[in-house]
């Protein structure tokens, strides 16, 4: 596969070629080595697509997943606590799990455990592959990456996504970069407020 188009976000691309240029090489290498094709496994019981050969999501993040932790990246997760008042959340959100909870539970409240979970990170950069629902794609990037920056865990994320042409390949259903890159533009340049770099990658 390979890098069809890309999309820096509040200088994400430039934070990495100065600061982590191996980590854009490692998964500019890790990508380029996998043959797209030999994942056209999974034949289509839909409609319009009946009996054709289409890309399977799950084999290719199977793939990309082994592939990503052969090169050190990992699995990452940030947990923090949660309750039903506002002002209290936002004092307490850049606190410790711990505190969060203690001085939620001070304040008389219910302290409800939650977590978010990124697919890969080295070297304080995340790196989400998504071939999933077109909504996963808005909670990558409005709140995965950006709770992984709030806390401290990375410096940049990075969302790896199927061009339209590859996307038109596969069930119907997952998002594409494009659509992406449409939803980031209209929220305007500083939303996220997390350093970006949307990819697209083709076969």
């Amino acid at each position: 596969m390979k890098i069809g188009a890309m999309y820096s976000h509040l200088n994400g691309f430039e934070w990495i070629q100065y600061h982590q240029k191996q980590m854009w090489e490692e998964m500019e290498e890790i990508l380029s080595s996998i043959d797209a094709g030999a994942y056209k496994t999974k034949v289509s019981k839909e409609k319009t697509m009946r009996g054709k050969k289409l890309y399977s999501p799950i084999d290719l993040n199977k793939k990309i997943k082994e592939d990503f932790e052969k090169k050190g990246w990992f699995e990452s997760r940030t947990s923090y606590w949660v309750t039903d008042d506002y002002d209290l959340i936002s004092k307490i959100m850049h606190l410790s799990p711990e505190e969060q909870k203690k001085l939620i539970e001070e304040e008389g409240r219910k302290a409800i455990y939650s977590y978010n979970q990124t697919d890969f990170v080295k070297n304080r950069v995340a790196v989400e592959v998504q071939f999933g629902k077109y909504s996963f794609i808005a909670y990558d990037l409005f709140v995965k990456h950006l709770a992984f920056y709030v806390g401290d865990t990375i410096d940049v994320g990075i969302e790896i996504l199927p061009m339209k042409s590859m996307q038109a390949e596969m069930s119907s259903g997952p998002g594409y970069y494009e659509g992406a890159l449409y939803d980031l533009a209209r929220q305007g340049r500083g939303v996220p407020a997390v350093p970006l770099v949307l990819v697209g990658i083709e076969p």
